[in-house]
C-alpha cells in the first residue's frame, strides 16, 4: 500500500526518553524489591516476572511505562547483593529511635534502592538519585513519609558523594 503524498504523515510513536525509561525502571525495581521483602519471591523469579508481565504492559487496567531493563536488573541485583552493606548505611541515616526494620516495607525498598545508586552508580548525579526516589516514594506514601526518604537519601548522598556537594557550595 502506497501512501498518498498529499495525506499528512502521522507521527511515529517516539521511544520514551532515557530518563523516563530509567524512572520506570526505578519504580519497577522498588516494586520488585517490595515483593521480595513481603512475599519472599526469589530473585530470578521476580526479575522474570517483572520483565515479562509488568514493564511496558497493561496490568489490571494500569499502563506500566517501558523501562530500561538493564537498569532495572542492575538496581534489583545490586540491592540484593549489597543489602548487608546498604541496610546499616540507611539505618545510620535514620533517627536512632526509628530503625530500618520498623520502616514500612515499601519505604525500605525505596531507601535501599536509592542507597544502592548513591553508593554504586557514580555516573548518575546524587541530586538526581535523591529526587528520583522521592518521586518514586510519592507514588506510594504521603508527603511526610517522602520527607523522610528525602532526608535519609540526602544524608547518604552528602556522605557518599561529598565532592558533588562541595563543588556546588
Amino acid at each position: 500500500m502506497t501512501r498518498d503524498p498529499n495525506e499528512p504523515r502521522r507521527p511515529e510513536p517516539r521511544e520514551p526518553r532515557k530518563a523516563n525509561r530509567r524512572g520506570a525502571a526505578r519504580l519497577a525495581a522498588v516494586q520488585a524489591l517490595y515483593q521480595m521483602d513481603i512475599a519472599g519471591t526469589p530473585l530470578h523469579e521476580i526479575l522474570a516476572q517483572f520483565e515479562s508481565h509488568w514493564m511496558g504492559r497493561e496490568v489490571e487496567g494500569e499502563q506500566y511505562l517501558p523501562a530500561e531493563s538493564a537498569f532495572f536488573r542492575d538496581i534489583v541485583n545490586g540491592v540484593v547483593a549489597g543489602q548487608r552493606k546498604l541496610d546499616p548505611m540507611v539505618d545510620e541515616a535514620l533517627a536512632a529511635s526509628w530503625p530500618l526494620k520498623r520502616v514500612e516495607a515499601i519505604l525500605r525498598s525505596v531507601m535501599r534502592a536509592g542507597a544502592y545508586e548513591l553508593d554504586k552508580r557514580g555516573d548518575i548525579p546524587a541530586r538526581v538519585v535523591v529526587s528520583e526516589y522521592v518521586d518514586v516514594a510519592n507514588a506510594f506514601v504521603d508527603r511526610t513519609e517522602t520527607g523522610m526518604v528525602n532526608a535519609v537519601l540526602d544524608q547518604l548522598a552528602r556522605r557518599l558523594r561529598a565532592s558533588e556537594f562541595d563543588a556546588a557550595s
